[in-house]
């Protein structure tokens, strides 16, 4: 097989698994960055993440808490294939003869360029999957009093279309999108190959141990959150924002009014199941492709 083709099979297999391992923590991240800001005197719906947990078994089941993922599974192909195709291209760009490994150095670049072009793929994405996920916490609150529903991910594709102004309301949260995908897969692959050969004791990692993958790729993918988690905020919270009465004119609106009215600690909500779910779910993908690629040979 050719090496994009490899990239392509080995990144969706890793993206499934990743998503299959992780998306109840995604879930409870996102319903805890998007409940609505209480009123005074009163409790926000969930007091933290096992409360949402606990909440969402209850009013919806256990299949709520994987609400929302058949769109990202969906196209976890062409996520996955741009992500490790455009890093597996820049990687042979960068490498000066065929075959040597790369620089830690030369990894922060080809993540940061894997980021960039998956940015495109994953702000409509995740408007989608963040709607679905978070409408049972966005009820109204006043005489209103409504909730938002959605039939599913078409359904809110065709609703964004048509009443959100098109093709730019899928796109609503690209820039804070950005902000977490290029300085995140940066550090994330950069850090994974350190990782690696610390652990092989030298450039050559084809011989690493599974166990070895597994707390590389898992280090690895937990290690960007704390710096860039209040982009992934302020993404949700202008996904989620209502078209026709926003809260929010922009990221740098939304920061400055999440900033002041709950410090900065409301730009880290949801941090702690976020945390518990890229471990484990970016140790699960790295390990799937790195199987992948060695079974494609």
């Amino acid at each position: 097989m050719g090496d994009v083709a490899k990239d392509l099979t080995a990144g969706t297999v890793g993206g499934a698994a990743q998503l299959i391992c992780g998306h109840p923590f995604d879930t409870t991240k996102v319903k805890l960055q998007s409940q609505p800001t209480p009123l005074p005197g009163q409790l926000p719906k969930y007091a933290g993440a096992f409360d949402a947990v606990r909440k969402t078994i209850a009013a919806e089941g256990v299949g709520g808490l994987y609400k929302g993922m058949s769109t990202p599974l969906a196209t976890v192909a062409a996520f996955n294939a741009v992500l490790f195709t455009v890093r597996g291209q820049m990687e042979s760009l960068l490498r000066s003869h065929p075959g040597v490994p790369l620089t830690v150095s030369q990894q922060y670049v080809c993540g940061a360029g894997a980021g960039f072009a998956v940015s495109f793929l994953a702000c409509p994405t995740e408007l989608i999957k963040c709607r679905l996920q978070a409408q049972s916490a966005l009820a109204r609150t006043g005489a209103a009093n409504m909730a938002v529903n959605y039939g599913g991910p078409m359904d809110v594709a065709r609703q964004v279309l048509r009443s959100e102004g098109g093709m730019r309301g899928l796109f609503k949260g690209l820039i804070p999108t950005m902000g977490r995908e290029i300085p995140g897969n940066a550090i994330m692959f950069g850090v994974y190959e350190a990782l690696k050969q610390q652990f092989a004791g030298g450039t050559d990692t084809s011989g690493l141990s599974r166990g070895s993958l597994i707390v590389a790729g898992g280090l690895a993918g937990g290690s960007p959150w704390f710096l860039f988690y209040p982009a992934d905020v302020i993404k949700s919270v202008l996904q989620v924002d209502d078209h026709k009465n926003p809260k929010f004119s922009g990221s740098l609106d939304a920061f400055r009014k999440i900033k002041s009215s709950e410090g900065f600690k409301g730009l880290y909500k949801g941090f702690g199941p976020a945390m518990a779910r890229s471990i484990p779910a970016n140790a699960a993908c790295f390990l799937a492709y790195e199987m992948t690629i060695s079974a494609l040979g």
